[in-house]
């Protein structure tokens, strides 16, 4: 229930409430703290709950579910953080959603800054000097107003630095002194609109760009990798047409779903890019991860990319490049390398190919044919090897994934449906039929991350009639088993299948390759790495959460049917239930 806000702010924390009403946040996720009692107090009755609070079981959750919610919708959410434990507490959430440009608005409370106002003790542990130093390293900008009068343009700029591409989070630290000030003067608050407006995006240099081009339509064998690019919906169709008119194979790394999967001209794992002698690398951070080999265990990587192959780049580049983090990863040389934001270059470079391959001679228009249908031969032989790999493993038990991953599909696929975070290592990439933008917000960044997206992404699909799907790996729950109770509490349409293969399994196969090279025993590689003897029972701790739960399910001849009923609780309901899963270790 929303209540009217009293008449006039009374508080400093009334000032920062009404600003962060002002930004247009629909939500703030928090764990209680006392360093933003003010602010609490606040936010529920100066601005009646309308940026609707969601109360979370650790920091770290809160900052995922604004991770995931920003993915999804586009949208920034706003998370408080309790003074400098808090802080610390989030700060996995912090970091990854700093490498996966994610607009994230983070305020602590902090202090109180004048100490003869600190409470003995507890203030003096939990505050530190200049707060935002925790996370300065990996948040694109951090602050702490000195007065009251200085919250609106403090807090109006962190809104348009996180906004700003590339996106990322920031943080405010918000003294507890102040929210708790009673006001002598009003706060100025008019034009703060023209404060916080967003900058216009970053355009390409037009001769660069037509170089590109030009070089990319002289091609013949052309194939483009996909990175955040997806982060704009209307970049899924004008890659597709860009792929069309041109002729280009398309690999969608996932960072943002990009491409559809199922397009022809889509050749993701596959030998195409070993063939290609032109590669357009389309928003891309790190541009090894999908052109090089790699060996684990030596750790030497191999290009895949031919010596004579032209190279081009559209991306940020070195905008927004961290002296700390190396999550940039390597860079490739480029022959054309253009700065710009994709959501400004890609209809101008689509307009730019239009003229340029309206004026194809008979032979470029042949072979740009050529190279199409290659593409779609290469298409059809990799999903007809998926296939018959499902068909080896559809009836192993345990469960395989990609038995699991076709048999939640045969099931989501009469639903408008949206799939979280995770892919069942895959999976659902290879059987699914990722047809439309929002089908997908793109991966999750490693265990104890998937979860949190996974409730922020069905957070802001909340009211849409979609079907939030979340193939959830068992170790990744067992860091925040508590944030079950989130889904609960808001009523999220959330179908979570349990990708439970009893392990953390990604670190049991290099423990594996290991023992291989040392010729240690394989039947150790289990020790500190299994999760059994015994084995979590996911489906009753989710109904201890108050969620419809199954399982756990061995047989996979029963799978399906404990989907189907999952999802039709869901969709008739819109409340969350879980399915356990029993995989095999991989």
């Amino acid at each position: 229930m929303n209540y009217a806000p009293y008449d006039e702010p009374s508080w400093g924390s009334d000032v920062m409430a009404e600003v962060i009403q002002k930004l247009g946040y629909k939500y703030v996720s928090l764990n209680p703290g006392s360093s933003f009692r003010g602010l609490h107090d606040s936010l529920v009755n100066y601005c009646g709950n309308d940026v609707e609070m969601i109360e979370c079981p650790h920091e770290k959750i809160a900052v995922g579910i604004a991770h995931g919610f920003a993915k999804a919708s586009g949208e920034p959410m706003a998370v408080i953080l309790h003074d400098l434990v808090g802080l610390l507490q989030g700060t996995m959430g912090v970091y990854y959603a700093y490498i996966d440009r994610v607009p994230v608005m983070i305020m602590g409370g902090s202090g109180p800054g004048v100490h003869d106002h600190r409470r003995p003790n507890i203030d003096w542990i939990h505050s530190a000097n200049v707060q935002g130093e925790a996370v300065r390293l990996y948040t694109k900008w951090d602050h702490e107003p000195r007065s009251i009068g200085s919250v609106p343009g403090i807090m109006a700029r962190a809104h348009r630095v996180a906004m700003t591409e590339p996106r990322g989070p920031v943080y405010v630290a918000l003294d507890a002194g102040l929210q708790e000030q009673e006001l002598e003067k009003p706060v100025d608050l008019s034009g703060f609109e023209g404060l916080s407006a967003l900058p216009a995006r970053l355009g390409p240099d037009p001769e660069m760009l037509q170089k590109l081009a030009n070089e990319l339509c002289s091609a013949t064998k052309p194939v483009m990798i996909i990175g955040h690019a997806g982060r704009d919906p209307q970049a899924f169709y004008q890659l597709v047409e860009l792929a069309e008119l041109v002729g280009i194979g398309a690999i969608d790394m996932g960072t943002r779903l990009s491409f559809p999967n199922r397009h022809p001209l889509s050749v993701r794992e596959s030998n195409a890019l070993d063939r290609a002698d032109c590669v357009l690398f389309v928003d891309v951070k790190d541009m090894v991860e999908f052109t090089h080999r790699n060996d684990s265990m030596s750790r030497s990587v191999v290009s895949r990319i031919s010596s004579g192959a032209t190279v081009l780049d559209i991306g940020f580049n070195e905008i927004g490049l961290s002296s700390w983090s190396e999550d940039y990863g390597q860079r490739i040389a480029a022959h054309i390398q253009v700065t710009a934001d994709t959501v400004v270059a890609l209809p101008i470079l689509l307009e730019m190919c239009r003229k340029l391959v309206a004026n194809d001679t008979v032979e470029v228009s042949s072979a740009r044919q050529q190279w199409r249908d290659e593409l779609a031969m290469i298409h059809d032989s990799t999903w007809t090897s998926w296939r018959e790999e499902y068909e080896r493993v559809k009836d192993f038990s345990p469960v395989s994934t990609a038995r699991l991953a076709s048999d939640v599909w045969h099931v989501v696929k009469d639903y408008d449906w949206v799939l979280t975070a995770g892919t069942a290592a895959l999976w659902a990439l290879r059987t699914w039929d990722f047809d439309k933008p929002y089908r997908h917000p793109g991966v999750q960044l490693g265990t104890a991350t998937q979860i949190g997206i996974s409730l922020g992404v069905a957070l802001a699909h909340k009211g849409t009639g979609r079907l939030v799907v979340d193939i959830q790996p068992d170790g990744d729950l067992m860091f925040d088993a508590g944030s079950l109770w989130v889904a609960a509490k808001y009523e999220l349409p959330l179908l979570v299948v349990m990708y439970n293969n009893r392990a953390y399994y990604n670190d049991w196969e290099h423990q594996e390759r290991v023992a291989k090279q040392r010729g240690t025993p394989l039947d150790r590689v289990n020790i500190g790495m299994e999760i059994d003897s015994p084995p979590p029972d996911f489906a009753t701790l989710a109904r201890a959460f108050h969620w419809w739960a199954e399982g756990p399910i061995t047989d996979p001849e029963k799978v399906s049917d404990s989907v189907r009923r999952a999802a039709e609780y869901v969709s008739s309901t819109q409340r969350p239930a879980l399915v356990d899963v029993v995989c095999q270790p991989k």
